[in-house]
Parts: structure tokens; C-alpha cells; sequence
């Protein structure tokens, strides 16, 4: 994870979610990249946020941030998010803080590169303990308070990258590609109680890290010849999508997966 801090500017006409104002929404990862423009997305909604992170740094410049632009301060908390036991207690001190959570997203994850050859056991275990457990144990934990709430959301942050076969990452491709699995399976247990539960699956966003460890002449080049769009992703092109199936607006919206991709092909 990056250890500094920029949230992209954005149109300034874009909707507001009148259903977001006031609910209390939690997020794993939310100190950089697609996580910070979440953050930043709800906080300019009224909402009250709160987040964890392993990046202090960039999660205090984060929360002052918002301050500065007038927003409420998020809740935020370190948390090494394979420490299943540290991220539920971090959920339920939030939860007391702030009120039972209306909204989930699970946004935590690291695709960091690797072989076939290179994977032992243990890195296994360690990139599935980052990319896949964190979103289940969440969902537990926050579900309770949605149900004392008479409904919720949960936003999976998934992945198209494992769809269009994309070569380097097999552990990340493993654990991305179960995300909708976990969407679909929970959405008819969560649904008798009016929580929704979708996944939003990015194409190639342009954070810091992809830009600084990633992108290059070739990915320049990947990006003109398989997105429909010619314009960059961004961090809070990702948000909007998630702002959505949060807000009442998505109210009948389950069991999906919402691609924002800019058309790859």
C-alpha cells in the first residue's frame, strides 16, 4: 500500500444520494488508491465513515483532508486486515462510535505480483489472508447491526483482471475471481432481511501504485487498443458505482456483479 495521499479531482455535477446522508458506512482499505476516493465519496455524501488501514500516514492525511474541506472527520483505525479477530473488534469499536453500520465495502486487497513456480504454502495462505478472508468476516460482523437496522448494503470490490485472463497475479486472480461467489452465495441469506450484496468489479484504475509500479509504453498502449473509452480510469470513477448500490437508489439491485471498466475488451 502507498504511504502518501491524492484524491483525484472529479466532475463537479455529479449526483447526490439524499439516502446516504447521515448512514453510517464502513470500508476496509480506505486509506489510499480506490479506498481513499470511497472514503472521500461517502464524506462528501454526509455520511459517517469509518475505515481501516495498515498505511497510518496516508490515512491521517486522508481524515485531515476531509476535515479541511469541511467534512466530518472519519473514524479510522490501523488494522492488519489477516488479524480476522483486530477487524471485527475495529467493526464493532466503529460500530460504537458511530451507530450499526448501513454499508459495507469490502475494498481491501493487494495484487501483488507473482509465478506459478515462486508460491509456497505459506504465500498462498498470506494472499488469500489479505484478498479473500477480510470480506467474509466483515460481512459477519456488520451483519447483526444491519438487521437491528431492518436493512443494509454490502459492496465487494472485485476484479476484472482474472476475466480477461490477466497473467502474473494467479493467487490474486484466485481470490478475486471468488468474490462473486461470495456475492452470490450470501444474496438469498442476506436478502429475507432487505441487505443487498453486489460486487463492483474495476477495470485498470490508475492509482498511485498502478501508475508507479505498472504502468508503462506497453500498459499505455494495453489501455488504447482494449478500452472502449479513451479516457483513464480513476479511483472515483470506481466510487460512484459503489455510491449507488449504497444509497436507496439501488434499492432492488442483489446478486450482481457491476463493471466499471471502461469497456475493456
Amino acid at each position: 500500500m502507498t504511504t502518501g495521499i491524492h484524491i483525484p479531482s472529479q466532475p463537479a455535477a455529479l449526483a447526490h444520494f439524499p439516502s446516504l446522508q447521515g448512514r453510517s458506512v464502513f470500508i476496509t482499505g480506505g486509506g489510499s488508491g480506490i479506498g481513499a476516493a470511497i472514503v472521500a465519496a461517502f464524506a462528501e455524501q454526509g455520511a459517517r465513515v469509518a475505515f481501516v488501514d495498515v498505511a497510518r500516514e496516508a490515512s491521517e492525511a486522508l481524515a485531515q483532508q476531509l476535515v479541511d474541506a469541511g467534512h466530518e472527520r472519519p473514524w479510522w483505525q490501523v488494522c492488519d486486515v489477516r488479524d480476522i479477530a483486530a477487524l471485527q473488534a475495529a467493526v464493532a469499536e466503529a460500530a460504537g462510535a458511530l451507530g450499526d453500520f448501513s454499508v459495507l465495502v469490502n475494498n481491501v486487497a493487494s495484487d501483488d505480483r507473482h509465478t506459478l513456480e515462486s508460491v509456497t504454502p505459506d504465500y498462498y495462505d498470506e494472499r488469500m489472508a489479505i484478498n479473500e478472508r477480510p470480506a467474509f468476516f466483515a460481512i459477519q460482523a456488520v451483519v447483526p447491526g444491519m438487521r437491528r437496522l431492518g436493512a443494509g448494503s454490502v459492496v465487494n470490490l472485485g476484479s476484472t483482471g482474472w476475466q480477461g485472463k490477466g497473467a502474473g497475479y494467479p493467487c490474486y486472480a484466485i481470490a478475486k475471481s471468488s468474490v462473486n461467489g461470495l456475492t452470490r452465495g450470501l444474496a438469498r441469506t442476506l436478502g429475507q432481511d432487505r441487505i443487498r450484496i453486489n460486487t463492483v468489479s474495476p477495470g485498470w484504475v490508475m492509482t498511485e501504485r498502478q501508475i508507479k509500479l505498472w504502468l508503462d509504453a506497453e500498459g499505455e498502449q494495453e489501455i488504447a487498443r482494449n478500452q472502449c473509452l479513451p479516457d483513464k480510469l480513476r479511483p472515483h470513477d470506481i466510487a460512484r458505482m459503489v455510491l449507488f448500490l449504497a444509497s436507496d437508489d439501488g434499492a432492488m439491485c442483489t446478486a450482481q456483479e457491476f463493471k466499471v471498466d471502461a469497456g475493456w475488451v
